[in-house]
């Protein structure tokens, strides 16, 4: 009896051991795909349309002083300079193509050296100091700069994984914490703590034909829900159940920037307007249902 209960649980662990480089491997795919996604949409931000650049290098309060140590011009002179804002359109476009980079080696990251591969950190700093310009230009809302912790931290969570031959119970949960703030911070706007945002609300109203009222009232439902399911990710019993609403609800917000307004008459402009923040917004169902994943095989 006891040599058959050995066996049972032998052969369990041995199941276990089996499904680990399994699971590992899946989630390395997706946190590398949610990696570059970031990377390839903020790049084609920078590229094509704009980043908040602007709203530091045009902050008088903390740029004159700059102005006028490095340069003859007064501020109202730097600010209407065709020159400045070409060097700032540079500036942009060098971010977007350093991202472009960036991609391209979390793609290839197995085959590059050391050295490149750092290069995935440096683009996660890149995104740190872009969170930190969305956030000043939303009035330094906290909640601003928190949601997009896992588009900032994705990169250096890649990175490590890919330095470790193991998955560290400590890996995971600062991973479930990132996803965790992301969708708290997004629950923030959503239930009215910070003011609803317009886009929210449009693209309520456009998807569901829904009035305002009820757009608002469903908007709140759903941003309690953010805060549920950001704490049952932690518990084992409601880990798996919340981090798949995380992988559903992850994929209709970030796929609602193209459904809103969709142009059939005219797709590649609309695409080109939208597609971007789909795509970095990728990680917000991809890294969930890697947890899920991790959490199945537990």
């Amino acid at each position: 009896m006891n040599n058959a209960h050995d066996r049972m649980t032998q052969n369990s662990k041995l199941r276990t051991q089996n499904s680990e480089p399994k699971t590992q491997n899946l989630l390395k795919t997706l946190l590398q795909i949610s990696t570059a996604a970031v990377f390839f949409g903020r790049a084609y931000q920078h590229l094509y349309w704009d980043a908040p650049f602007r709203t530091l290098l045009w902050d008088e309060q903390i740029m004159s002083g700059i102005v006028q140590l490095w340069s003859s011009l007064s501020w109202e002179a730097y600010i209407n300079s065709l020159a400045v804002d070409d060097f700032i359109n540079q500036v942009i476009n060098g971010f977007g193509w350093f991202y472009v980079l960036c991609g391209i080696i979390t793609l290839g990251m197995k085959w590059m050296p050391r050295m490149l591969q750092r290069f995935v950190l440096l683009g996660g700093a890149g995104l740190i100091f872009l969170a930190l310009l969305l956030w000043k230009e939303k009035f330094y809302s906290v909640g601003q700069f928190f949601e997009y912790s896992l588009q900032f931290s994705v990169p250096f969570f890649f990175y490590y994984i890919t330095q470790r031959e193991e998955i560290s119970t400590k890996f995971i949960f600062w991973l479930k914490l990132a996803t965790a703030v992301t969708f708290v911070c997004h629950g923030l706007y959503a239930v009215g703590y910070y003011p609803q945002p317009g886009t929210f609300m449009e693209m309520t109203v456009e998807i569901t034909g829904w009035s305002d009222d009820i757009a608002s009232a469903f908007l709140k439902v759903m941003g309690v829900l953010d805060f549920l399911v950001a704490i049952l990710i932690f518990i084992p019993r409601t880990a798996r159940p919340a981090l798949f609403y995380m992988v559903i609800w992850g994929f209709l917000t970030a796929l609602a920037r193209i459904w809103t307004n969709f142009d059939f008459g005219n797709i590649g402009e609309h695409l080109h307007q939208t597609a971007f923040a789909f795509v970095y917004r990728i990680g917000h169902f991809l890294v969930p249902l890697g947890l899920w994943w991790k959490e199945r095989e537990s």
